[in-house]
């Protein structure tokens, strides 16, 4: 029987992995044998292969013949997941339009007072830069009182973040993302919902514009250097 509070070995090794697949450390190239993985995390394999069940359950990995391997959105997919992540996002500041749920102004003043920091030293092009934007709008999302919603949308960052971190944004986007958000938290604040939606949407759309972007390009190397190979 587990001690209280010791975590188990299988969870311990699913929580390094999935780290791990979001900082990109595990490249969408390499498989991932258990083997290999049990000796990189210091485990046995039993571990190893349920971390790798529950990965795939998540949608974090996907198979191939030889294999299971991070999983990589393709262009279309990725359409798709941002189409959603728009839906979840726009329904948060809904529910406060329409007068359901009334916002948790604490944790929006909160992230308000977080990027009014940033704005003054902006993180770096990166996992951190990408893990703050997130936590940025899963607060907005979960301050509108549906956890299911910022649940959802937990789960569709899971999935574009290998693809995001591919991106290496300018200082000029930087500063942009870091200005909408401001605006963006000032507005829910002000209960200028009707403006905080249309530059919300804004806010993605240009995000998605940037993220598919990148994708095709990623997209056209790697055929370039398979016919090089060839």
């Amino acid at each position: 029987m587990l001690r209280r509070g010791r975590i188990p070995l299988s969870e311990k090794v699913y929580r390094e992995l999935q780290r791990d697949l979001a900082a990109g450390v595990l490249a969408p190239t390499e498989r991932l044998g258990e083997e290999r993985l049990a000796e990189n995390y210091g485990v046995s394999r039993t571990p190893v292969r349920e971390a790798l069940a529950r990965l795939y359950a998540d949608g974090l990995l996907e198979r191939h013949s030889d294999g299971l391997y991070p999983y990589r959105p393709r262009v279309e997919e990725l359409g798709d997941l941002f189409e959603l992540r728009i839906v979840l996002e726009s329904r948060g500041i809904q529910r406060q339009a329409d007068r359901s749920h009334r916002h948790d102004a604490t944790a929006v003043e909160k992230e308000l007072e977080t990027w009014r920091r940033l704005r003054e030293a902006p993180p770096e092009p990166g996992a951190e830069l990408i893990a703050v934007d997130e936590q940025f709008h899963l607060t907005l999302l979960t301050a509108g009182g549906n956890t299911a919603l910022a649940d959802a949308l937990a789960a569709v960052y899971a999935r574009v973040r290998p693809v995001r971190s591919l991106d290496m944004p300018t200082p000029e986007r930087i500063a942009a993302m870091t200005e909408d958000h401001i605006a963006i938290a000032e507005l829910v604040l002000t209960d200028d919902l009707d403006a905080a939606l249309r530059l919300l949407l804004a806010h993605l759309t240009s995000s998605r514009a940037h993220v598919l972007t990148r994708a095709r390009r990623a997209l056209e190397l790697t055929k370039l250097g398979q016919a090089v190979r060839e």
